[in-house]
Formats: structure tokens, C-alpha cells, sequence
């Protein structure tokens, strides 16, 4: 797929895997359109690269605020072509534990961010989408996604649903709109705010993004990045294994 020239969304664009691939697209020769909640990350971003970035300030935990920005992006990047949900957030949660009305607040956001704002901004801005000749939406997962592990119940079933989600909203457009792709792209474990103090063997923001952007132009259905390249195999040579291999990850 050819992004020189595309204006491009990503969410989560200012920070982490969001800002490197924000940087490797720029570098390409598209525009981006980068959406975050922090206003001095978008700063930086404005400061850096001026008008070959657009920011976006928008809370994706909030669905109403999702919505009319979804609405409102086409009238104000009519060139948009291609979508990349990035953003994410991950809350460490052990219910046998933790008091279960105080966590709610915190669950639901994390739901609102990993889930109902994917669906939304891929389902909205589709119609759009589809008036391109060639265009794409990428859903960022995780090998979570495929094997959980304890700590998290609900950012891996968020990245679980979102994985399913994108399957299917895949065939949709295989059948009715080709010329969209429909991108899973699933991390491994990458050195970000949300994982500091946590795991080993990460790989860095840079060559996350790197891949993620490689796997998009070479028109991948599925992008397996890292160890997360070995996560079908295991699988289907021993899910007890898998499921061990990340149970304590």
C-alpha cells in the first residue's frame, strides 16, 4: 500500500509506539493525524514537525467525545485514507482482591479506550473510507489477544474482542469494499509507559512501529511482530504450553 501522500489517524500518535510511527510516516511523505488527550505531547509533535502533523486532542474513554470527532474528522481531512488504532491502556487487577465498585470506573475506561473506540472510529468513518480508491484500517492487538495472562482479564479480552472484530469487519470488506484493507497487527511485549517495571525481552517503540508500518505497505492481512510471530505455532503445537507461556507474563 502506498502511503506516500495518504493522511493517515493515529490514535495515541504523540506517545510511545503511537509518536515512532507518527515520526516513520511523516518520514514517508504523509500527513498525519494525531490524536491524544495530553495537550503537551501534541505540542511536542506540532513543534516538531509543523504542518505535516495535525493533533487532535480527544478523550477515547469517552464514547460521546469519540463519536463527534469520528463525525467531524472527514469535513477536516477530507484526504483521510488510512485508519491506525493505537491507543491502548492496560489496568493490573486482581478481583479476588481489589474492591470491585472501586475498579469499575477504572475497567470501563479501559474498555471505552482498547474497545468501544476502535469499533467506533473504524465503523464511523467507514463510508468515508470507502469513497478512496484504496484505504485501510489497522487495529493494533496484542499477543494477549491470543494468550492472556492473569493480570489483566480485561485489557486481553479487550484485544481479544477487538482481534475478532477486525476479522470480521475484514471479510465485510473483502465482499462488499476490496479496495479497504482491514490490518490485525499483534504486538509482543514492547518497552512503553504501560509496561515500565514489567517483563523482559522487550522490544523498543521504534521497531514496533517499524513493522507495524512495514507490514501495511507489503498489504499484510496479519502483521505477527517479535515473539508474537511464534504465538500460531505454539498454539497449534501445544495450547496447554501457550497458555503456560504468558499465564504469569
Amino acid at each position: 500500500m502506498e502511503l506516500t501522500g495518504a493522511t493517515v489517524l493515529v490514535t495515541g500518535g504523540a506517545r510511545g509506539i503511537g509518536r515512532e510511527m507518527t515520526r516513520l510516516l511523516v518520514g514517508l511523505g504523509a500527513h498525519v493525524v494525531a490524536v491524544g488527550r495530553a495537550p503537551g505531547p501534541l505540542a511536542a509533535l506540532r513543534l516538531e514537525y509543523g504542518d505535516r502533523v495535525s493533533t487532535e486532542a480527544v478523550d477515547l474513554s469517552d464514547p460521546d467525545a469519540v463519536d463527534a470527532f469520528g463525525d467531524e474528522l472527514p469535513g477536516r481531512h477530507p484526504g483521510l485514507s488510512v485508519v491506525i488504532n493505537n491507543a491502548g491502556v492496560q489496568n493490573l487487577c486482581d478481583f479476588l482482591t481489589a474492591d470491585a465498585r472501586d475498579s469499575r470506573p477504572a475497567l470501563r475506561r479501559e474498555l471505552a479506550v482498547n474497545l468501544d473506540a476502535v469499533i467506533s472510529l473504524s465503523t464511523g468513518l467507514l463510508p468515508h473510507l470507502s469513497s478512496h480508491s484504496s484505504a485501510a484500517i489497522v487495529n493494533i492487538t496484542s499477543g494477549l489477544a491470543i494468550v492472556p495472562k492473569a493480570s489483566a482479564p480485561v485489557y486481553c479480552a479487550a484485544k481479544s474482542a477487538v482481534r475478532t472484530f477486525t476479522r470480521s469487519l475484514r471479510y465485510q470488506c473483502e465482499d462488499g469494499a476490496p479496495h479497504i484493507r482491514v490490518i490485525d497487527a499483534v504486538l509482543p511485549l514492547v518497552d512503553t509507559e504501560m509496561t515500565r517495571g514489567r517483563g523482559q525481552g522487550k522490544i523498543s517503540p521504534a521497531q514496533a512501529a517499524q513493522a507495524v508500518i512495514d507490514g501495511i505497505r507489503r498489504d499484510r492481512a496479519e502483521i505477527y511482530i517479535g515473539k508474537a510471530r511464534l504465538l500460531p505455532f505454539l498454539m497449534r503445537l501445544s495450547p496447554t504450553l501457550g497458555y503456560r507461556a504468558l499465564r504469569n507474563g
